[in-house]
């Protein structure tokens, strides 16, 4: 894997590329891009949505509608602030079994998605589900 990052201002800001396809990069919520923290928390909903959805194909679930929240919290004080506690919510509609869907994300957060794995050395991992509207699951993983 290869991205690269390059200054685009004066400011502390940056485009960063993976060969086909940038984003921008910024130090500051005023300005136009993604902090590198916000990256890792949709990494993490990426990476796991990714993952679910894949098992859920294999298990011939008709999935609707599927999104993700990320609520990350991080460390306050010291030199670094790393994420502390991290939740997500799904919401899932369609013609899908809740306890497939639950155990698709059960397998993503705990098992395949690497983002997570590198993530639940500092955070505690929980999520919750929604599947057509209704929350079937409240889970707290690590």
């Amino acid at each position: 894997m290869k991205v690269q990052l390059e200054r685009i201002n004066d400011a502390i800001q940056f485009r960063g590329s993976n060969g086909r396809y940038e984003l921008n990069i910024a130090s500051k919520k005023e300005q136009e891009g993604i902090s590198p923290m916000e990256m890792v928390a949709l990494a993490t909903g990426g990476c796991s949505s990714i993952d679910v959805l894949m098992i859920l194909e294999k298990q011939r679930q008709e999935v609707g509608d599927f999104n993700v929240e990320v609520d990350a919290k991080r460390k306050e004080g010291g030199t670094s602030s790393e994420f502390t506690d991290v939740h997500l919510t799904f919401r899932v509609t369609g013609d899908v079994e809740s306890e497939k869907v639950q155990r698709a994300i059960d397998l993503s957060l705990e098992k395949y998605c690497s983002v997570s794995k590198m993530i639940e050395k500092t955070a505690d991992i929980s999520y919750t589900l929604f599947v057509n509207g209704e929350e079937v699951a409240s889970v707290h993983l690590s």
